[in-house]
């Protein structure tokens, strides 16, 4: 069981960074690349209302929580 996620968290920090700074530029943009073809494929616009998409979750957990309800 974690007990102390402040711990946890630095070591997340210190591994990313040490994961990035090893990193070359095209192994950057390889990951770049494949992350911009998945969001090509999801049909993803960056323009479009990103709130909009989170309405229907928002209201399930509205209604599981018991919270107010929007029109």
């Amino acid at each position: 069981m974690i007990r102390n996620f402040a711990k946890l968290e630095a070591l997340h920090r210190r591994h990313e960074d040490e994961r990035l700074a090893a990193m070359t530029y095209e192994e950057a943009l390889a990951i770049y690349t494949a992350l911009w073809i998945e969001a090509r494929d999801l049909h993803w616009d960056g323009a479009q209302d990103w709130l909009y998409d989170l309405e229907p979750d928002l209201a399930v957990a509205r209604a599981i929580n018991d919270g107010p309800t929007r029109s």
